[in-house]
């Protein structure tokens, strides 16, 4: 059937919302977004912990069942309705629209992890003293029970002086964090955390403020240096002594693992953090193509570039590793840490071992910093524009994007001082196990295989993906959005519920019960946009039951592609799409 009406540009939507000026730009956004935190201080430890190389086995089973569909389905939609991850569900399936606002509201917190982005710019502004403040304990905020360097290499230290820390953890807890007692004493602001956040908010203002035209441009830059510093920082791990057996820790397989439920679990959780999915952020991203755009390969490459570099930093940071479990005389696993404890405690002390401890530092801050910018530039954008697609009367105008933007940033800027402030971790914390959790993604990933797989059709989507990019996906790829991926998320945030914990922090910090509230409160304010907004559509639409749940579950207006001499013309471009994907 004529592709040429779904190819020609509509005027209106390119002049207000934009694509991106390549396809390369595209490539270097999505790349540096689903490259980040989850590939260099998760995955190793993950490995590590659940079975060496063994763990592979159902990383790459969940890569191909759950990674790669739901990476095409959410990347060729966007990429279909050229809208925000809100409005697109007004196309697609009207009854689901609440994924969108879902989303919205998982996003919003999402903005929290500029506090990694901060932290990171905090060492490695210390990074360039001559001597390293975690490495020592000559400091005004070191303890007496502090052990620097010196005393943690010689074997003067012995095994029953066990109320003694390290002076990296001082540095993080002391010195950076200013930790108070608990959520209920949440201090002053510390003020050059403050600093700090304000300088990741700027740029992360300068970074989209002109939309994809301006952040395009940035990845250019953030997207390809982390890849040179993770080089660098190879190169030098596989040269230290010990390295060997950071890497056995690492790597070594044990298929014991593969019995243990709670390992593919954690497998397919990784999947989902590390790749972006069911999020709303890939929807965006692919919203901005061109309708030819081949995503169907592109999927395949993400996804690809994803795990590889998941599999490469696991080299990276078990190689430093054993550098340093061998310079303190213990095994590995005493010394692997995962999230902030691995990036602000255990890299830096093994960093500070090293000959020349300010370069690899600056090196791994800076890879760091860089990792967080894309990712969190990338997550203001998606609610950015989708927003601007809901109002696009209001934001489309010029400047008026701009003034937006200005207003996310500032605001989020103020209300972000409370997570720098001295009980600020403990709500950053919080926010991390109940906004962000596991079962926020597997309850939005059923709806939204249900809504696609059930309601709009798998043949539909199928028939569209094949007129954009000429090539028509496997039924495997039905198989998953239909069955599988539904059926394997359902199981996993069942138990997750099952097996709910309450939040500790250090395994004796016990939250008040008004703050495990709060958590629910922020967990439940995500998942009940579904079920609710569908509430209210069917309450909203005139007709018996049947008839209404018919009129929203059917995919909505198609977009006005222009016609032959240049008009707009809807009804004719409708019927044409809607006979094509009929036949």
């Amino acid at each position: 059937m004529n592709r040429e009406i779904r190819k020609r540009e509509n005027p209106r939507r390119a002049g207000d919302r934009g694509q991106w000026a390549s396809k390369t730009e595209y490539i270097l956004v999505v790349a540096g977004n689903v490259v980040g935190l989850g590939n260099v201080w998760r995955f190793p430890y993950l490995c590590y912990k659940n079975g060496g190389g063994a763990f592979l086995v159902p990383y790459s089973l969940f890569a191909l069942v759950c990674g790669i569909p739901l990476f095409l389905l959410e990347t060729s939609t966007g990429q279909y309705t050229q809208e925000g991850f809100i409005t697109c569900w007004k196309k697609l399936c009207p009854l689901a629209e609440g994924i969108g606002y879902g989303y919205f509201i998982m996003k919003l917190y999402d903005f929290s992890y500029i506090l990694v982005q901060v932290w990171a710019l905090f060492y490695l502004v210390f990074s360039f003293r001559s001597q390293l403040p975690w490495a020592s304990c000559d400091n005004t905020w070191n303890t007496a029970n502090c052990v620097g360097l010196q005393m943690l290499n010689s074997s003067n230290l012995t095994a029953n002086q066990t109320n003694t820390t390290s002076a990296a953890t001082e540095f993080w807890e002391r010195r950076v964090l200013g930790m108070s007692r608990g959520i209920e004493e949440l201090g002053s602001v510390r003020w050059d955390l403050a600093l700090c956040l304000l300088v990741c908010w700027v740029f992360c203002y300068f970074s989209i403020w002109k939309g994809v035209r301006s952040s395009g441009k940035v990845a250019y830059f953030t997207a390809t240096f982390p890849y040179v510093m993770l080089l660098i920082l190879l190169i030098r791990g596989l040269t230290l002594p010990g390295a060997g057996e950071g890497i056995y820790f690492y790597l070594y397989p044990d298929l014991n693992h593969l019995a243990n439920l709670e390992v593919w679990i954690e497998a397919g959780s990784q999947i989902f953090f590390s790749y972006s999915l069911t999020i709303g952020t890939l929807n965006v991203l692919g919203s901005y193509n061109d309708y030819n755009n081949n995503c169907y390969k592109d999927c395949f490459w993400f996804c690809l570039l994803n795990s590889a570099t998941s599999f490469v930093a696991g080299f990276v940071v078990f190689s430093v590793l054993g550098f340093m479990a061998q310079k303190q005389g213990v095994s590995v696993d005493n010394v692997a840490e995962s999230g902030p404890g691995l990036a602000f405690i255990a890299y830096p002390q093994a960093t500070a071992m090293m000959p020349l401890p300010q370069l690899w530092t600056v090196c791994f801050f800076l890879m760091l910093i860089l990792l967080c910018v894309d990712t969190h530039f990338v997550t203001v954008e998606s609610v950015v524009t989708s927003v601007s697609d809901l109002f696009p009367k209001l934001f489309h105008a010029p400047r008026r994007h701009e003034i937006f933007v200005l207003v996310i940033c500032s605001s989020f800027f103020f209300i972000h001082l409370i997570l720098v402030t001295e009980g600020g971790i403990y709500v950053f914390q919080l926010i991390d196990y109940y906004a962000c959790t596991r079962a926020c993604q597997d309850f939005m990933t059923v709806c939204q295989c249900l809504a696609i797989g059930w309601m709009f059709g798998t043949d539909r989507l199928f028939n569209i993906i094949e007129d954009m990019t000429s090539h028509r996906p496997s039924v495997f790829f039905k198989l998953c959005w239909k069955y599988l991926i539904p059926l394997l998320t359902m199981i996993s945030f069942v138990l997750y519920l099952v097996d709910y914990k309450h939040l500790r922090i250090n395994d004796w910090y016990i939250y008040p019960d008004w703050a495990y509230t709060l958590g629910w409160t922020m967990t439940l304010s995500s998942v009940l946009m579904v079920p609710l907004w569908a509430a209210g559509r069917l309450c909203l639409t005139s007709g018996s039951l049947r008839e209404r749940l018919t009129i929203l579950c059917q995919p909505a207006k198609n977009p006005v592609w222009q016609t032959e001499n240049g008009k707009l013309g809807e009804e004719g471009a409708t019927a044409e799409l809607d006979l094509h994907l009929t036949t």
